[in-house]
């Protein structure tokens, strides 16, 4: 009960900071949050128990790979905010240039659309971890849940609801990251109280079938990119600054729970699900599901309504104000709607990951392109960028489910 306390305390005294303190209205927190409010979303929740089962004791090891990919294609994004958009701006409309970055975010705007569907789908799956129900009831439930939300989200945007959408998304975010700080507190708390010398950890392994989940989780730690896009808000130099704070800041909350879920990877190799943390963190302290369950539904509902709007916007922009936001909604929504019916809660992680890696394998071509007219970067710089295209096709064609 102390443990379940402490973090409690520590949530709440991070969501007050974060909700009400200074730095919650600072430009560049501000900034920093949007990109930092999806990659450490439902990812964080479900990667610990995935790379214990895959990795056992290199678990952590597997993790810090998938985040230096992670921020070497957020230096693409970067390179591209510092470069490639000056370029854009005088680019012509049959430009080649102006083309392939069309092409780029209509790929994005269905990535997010598939991104909804993952984000919804773990949404279920949380909210349906305390109840007992069968493999086909469950999943029927799961499924209808998920298709009612993107009717929901659909009607409230016909309906002229986005602000209220955005305000629900933002809002949450500072929840979402008091839980995680809740979390690693309680861990940190177990690892002190019941330390009794070296954890009996799992022993280490590495499997090409591993590696392919590992590509496989790329959109977990996805959500950099969003800072390309908020050029309107936000000057070049303050987007570049803080998706690289974003990184770091997701990056040492990754390790650093991976690190002390170290006396639990064995327990954690065996759970079963995308829902297995809850019951993790029930053996690190009794109560803890509860403050997981309310982290992970937040999450997965402020993620999905933030990436519906993304979506959709993107449509519209793509199609130079042809289609409108409604009309870009329902699209989106569709789409998801597909996804949640032709996957289960596992291979819509791939399915949302391949996606991103098609754009971020975009990404790389314009980055190339454009240090192809300007020359910023020089060849080393464009043989990285044509190295990381390599490794994102390469996780777009083989990353795997993780049944």
């Amino acid at each position: 009960m102390l443990i379940f306390l402490a973090a409690c305390v520590v949530a709440l005294v991070v969501l007050a900071v974060l909700s009400f303190g200074p730095v919650g209205r600072s430009p560049v927190w501000t900034a920093t949050v949007t990109p930092l409010a999806s990659i450490i979303g439902s990812g964080f929740l479900i990667c610990g128990p995935l790379l214990a089962r895959e990795f056992g004791g290199a678990a952590a090891l597997a993790m810090a790979a998938l985040l230096v990919l992670a921020y070497a294609l957020g230096a693409v994004v970067r390179f591209n905010i510092a470069n490639l958009e000056p370029l854009l701006a005088d680019a012509g409309f049959h430009d080649l240039l102006s083309w392939t970055a069309r092409a780029t975010q209509a790929i994005l705007a269905g990535a997010y659309a598939v991104s909804v569907a993952y984000y919804l789908k773990l949404l279920a799956e949380f909210s349906l971890k305390p109840f007992a129900f069968s493999g086909e009831i469950h999943t029927l439930i799961s499924r209808w849940a998920v298709t009612a939300l993107i009717g929901v989200f659909a009607v409230l945007a016909a309906s002229g609801g986005q602000k209220r959408m955005e305000r629900l998304a933002h809002m949450s975010v500072s929840l979402k990251i008091g839980v995680i700080a809740g979390m690693l507190t309680a861990l940190a708390m177990y690892w002190m109280l019941r330390w009794t010398g070296p954890a009996s950890v799992p022993a280490a392994k590495v499997t090409p079938g591993s590696v392919a989940l590992v590509l496989g989780l790329l959109v977990t730690v996805q959500g950099f990119e969003t800072s390309r896009y908020l050029g309107q808000t936000y000057d070049a130099a303050l987007r570049i600054r803080t998706m690289r704070y974003a990184q770091w800041l997701s990056s040492a909350i990754y390790i650093g729970f991976l690190l002390l879920l170290t006396p639990l990877l064995g327990p954690a190799s065996k759970a079963q699900g995308v829902a297995g943390i809850l019951d993790i963190m029930n053996l690190a302290a009794p109560f803890m599901g509860i403050l997981v369950l309310v982290g992970a539904l937040a999450s997965q509902l402020s993620a999905a309504v933030a990436d519906s709007i993304g979506s959709a916007g993107l449509a519209s922009e793509v199609s130079r104000g042809r289609l409108g936001l409604r009309t870009g909604f329902l699209l989106s929504a569709a789409l998801a709607v597909a996804v949640v019916w032709l996957t289960d809660p596992f291979q819509v992680v791939a399915v949302a990951s391949r996606s991103f890696a098609v754009f971020y394998l975009m990404q790389c071509v314009l980055a190339f392109m454009a240090s192809c007219r300007t020359g910023a970067g020089g060849p080393l710089a464009m043989a990285g960028f044509a190295v990381l295209a390599a490794i994102s096709l390469l996780a777009a064609l083989v990353g795997a489910p993780a049944e």
